[in-house]
């Protein structure tokens, strides 16, 4: 091994844009090789009744992992299987439902050409990704996806770098393709995901976050302004003036604190009806946490009252609530 130069920036961020310019040349070259082809793909995958089966070797089978991820989290049920294991027991997570998602760049990997004849016994449809048309595993495939490249990022044209770049590229669009054909929603890929921000944000609603019950603000628009603000420092939370029943009258929060001193509001006689804001804004129990936060982030308001559909309070939040849920 030579020893290393002390490094030049310059240099080092030529080489970088050199690569970066060669990987975008490739992704360029797909788009016009998306034909009827690219869409036979998706109609077999779309009429598969069990799952697409990933496979591949080497960099190959880290990309095929990915694509194997990006299709079960977008709404089409896939694994990945390592085409070397395939041959001491797991083809047989081949079914005769599935679809299988060959991956070579020669399109002669040893190990995934010898999965050719098992999907044909069975009758398993294959869609090859290769760089080679004419290869064994394009011929025998159902469909022939086409991922060559003109170079690799390699300066030396041998590690795979703008060849997995393609097929993971190619790969996306398919998931995507396939995430549009089945009318995937956000709120279908939370549930894939319910763990993850994204999942917090579409799955969480107002009801799931709210404080409900001796939490609750709630005051008699007669309670003395005086008397509202300890109930305001004990819970920590804008108060819900309410009628009888709980019908929510208005609301009182810092902001109004400010302008009734401003305006030298007597604590000890001034009511809670005449300080607060009426109607003041509110958010149904069913509405997502995700839009509570948004009509929060609208109006510059730090906590809301949720109310029903005949318009009683039943529960109440504020910002801290929507950071502790982690939807902020």
């Amino acid at each position: 091994m030579n020893a290393v130069v002390k490094p030049d920036p310059a240099s080092l961020i030529a080489a970088g844009r050199r690569a970066l310019d060669i990987e975008g040349r490739a992704l360029a070259a797909l788009v016009p090789r998306l034909d009827a082809g690219f869409a036979r793909a998706c109609t077999i995958c779309l009429s598969a009744q069990g799952r697409v089966i990933v496979t591949g070797m080497g960099k190959s089978g880290h990309i095929g992992g990915k694509i194997a991820a990006t299709l079960a989290s977008t709404g089409t049920p896939s694994f990945f299987m390592h085409a070397a294991e395939a041959s001491h027991g797991d083809i047989g997570m081949i079914t005769r439902a599935d679809v299988l998602l060959a991956l070579s760049n020669s399109g002669e990997t040893a190990e995934v050409v010898a999965l050719i004849p098992h999907c044909s016994r069975l009758g398993v449809p294959i869609i090859a990704l290769t760089g080679n048309p004419k290869s064994n595993l394009a011929r025998a495939a159902s469909v022939h996806l086409d991922v060559s490249v003109d170079e690799e990022a390699c300066p030396l044209n041998l590690a795979p770098t703008a060849s997995t770049t393609a097929t993971l590229a190619l790969g996306d669009a398919l998931a995507v393709a396939l995430l549009e054909a089945r009318g995937f929603t956000p709120q279908d890929f939370a549930r894939s995901h319910p763990g993850g921000t994204l999942g917090r944000k579409l799955l969480l609603h107002v009801a799931d976050i709210m404080r409900t019950g001796a939490e609750l603000p709630l005051v008699d628009p007669a309670m003395k302004l005086g008397e509202g603000l300890v109930v305001m420092s004990k819970m920590g939370l804008g108060l819900c003036i309410v009628a009888e029943g709980g019908r929510l009258l208005g609301v009182f929060t810092d902001g109004d604190l400010r302008r009734a001193l401003d305006h030298q509001a007597d604590v000890h006689r001034t009511t809670m009806r005449e300080v607060m804001t009426s109607p003041g804004k509110s958010i149904a129990p069913t509405e997502l946490a995700a839009e509570a936060a948004h009509l929060m982030e609208k109006h510059r308001i730090t906590a809301l009252p949720v109310v029903d559909a005949a318009g009683a309070v039943v529960g109440a939040f504020n910002v801290h609530d929507l950071l502790r849920a982690g939807v902020l």
